[in-house]
């Protein structure tokens, strides 16, 4: 007995190496820093150190809940992320789907080329490239589209109900290219001779997505909607602070949870309540997960994450 467990330790010896990079960096990143969940718990002094700081119980909890913008910022942030579980996996598959129904392969590369590039590049100046668009004095959209069209040009960092749109539309675009990666590497990946047999039994393009390209997805899809799920209390910083420039107009439709928490620090320098608020969203979160992974495996087990 102890001879085969040799044996077998010693088969997978060079897995075990591999796994140790990877280990490492989980270890350090992701487990020692829970540590400081203590701070949440804790009115921090500098001079005392985290350890020696009186501790306080939920009270940094309350300056999530009891502020008068608590039901704005909790709205912002599950609606704007509901609209981006919706809309981004719908254009990611649509993308993907495209680009595998190209036939010729040295188009499909170039077409990958040309969607995936300028997303990964534009993706890295964002904000830049929006405040480019919709600058009031110097924007493309004012002096090149409005000014064409002969209308007056529209004050897009003052006027809140335009917001919104830009929010969803830009969310769509940094985060449709890297979905549409990973399902295309899905599409590409289905055996070849299913298609064969629906076109053998006289099945449309449309057909063989509908019946055959979609259920292949459907692992792939349940768990990056899980994963989704599971940060639906989080936003992208980038996206609801250095976009909308920090403007005071847009707060009503721009602030969430984690530009309120920063803006909260900027005033008052208090870090333990801004761990409360990554707890509090790492909570609901996790429960979020589990109840949705909880509902997957009543109707589908196999595509549940555990």
């Amino acid at each position: 007995m102890v001879r085969k467990l040799k044996k077998k330790y010693y088969r997978y010896l060079p897995l075990y190496i591999m796994m140790i990079p990877g280990l490492t960096y989980l270890i350090i990143n992701n487990y020692i820093p829970m540590a400081g969940i203590i701070i949440a718990f804790k009115q921090i002094n500098y001079r005392l150190g985290i350890l020696k700081s009186p501790f306080i119980g939920l009270k940094n909890f309350k300056f999530l809940f009891q502020s008068s913008d608590a039901f704005v910022i909790t709205r912002n942030t599950i609606s704007y992320n509901l609209v981006f579980l919706i809309l981004t996996p719908a254009v990611a598959i649509m993308v993907a789907i495209l680009l595998n129904e190209i036939k010729n392969k040295r188009a499909k590369k170039t077409y990958q080329t040309i969607i995936l590039m300028p997303y990964l590049i534009s993706i890295i100046v964002v904000s830049y490239l929006v405040y480019a668009l919709l600058a009031s004095d110097t924007g493309y959209i004012n002096n090149s589209i409005l000014e064409a069209l002969g209308k007056e040009g529209i004050s897009w960092y003052s006027n809140a109900k335009y917001w919104p749109f830009i929010i969803v539309i830009v969310a769509l675009w940094k985060g449709f290219g890297y979905q549409t990666i990973i399902y295309f590497a899905t599409i590409v990946g289905i055996d070849s001779t299913y298609y064969e047999a629906a076109a053998i039994d006289g099945a449309t393009r449309g057909q063989r997505i509908l019946h055959v390209t979609l259920p292949a997805l459907k692992s792939t899809i349940i768990t990056l909607t899980l994963l989704g799920i599971g940060r639906i209390f989080y936003s992208d910083f980038g996206l609801f602070y250095q976009v909308p420039l920090n403007s005071g107009p847009l707060m009503d439709v721009t602030n969430t949870i984690d530009t309120y928490v920063y803006r909260g620090l900027l005033q008052s320098n208090n870090i333990g309540m801004a761990s409360a608020a990554g707890v509090y969203q790492s909570l609901v979160g996790f429960a979020l997960v589990l109840t949705a992974n909880l509902v997957v495996s009543k109707i589908s087990k196999d595509d549940a994450l555990f």
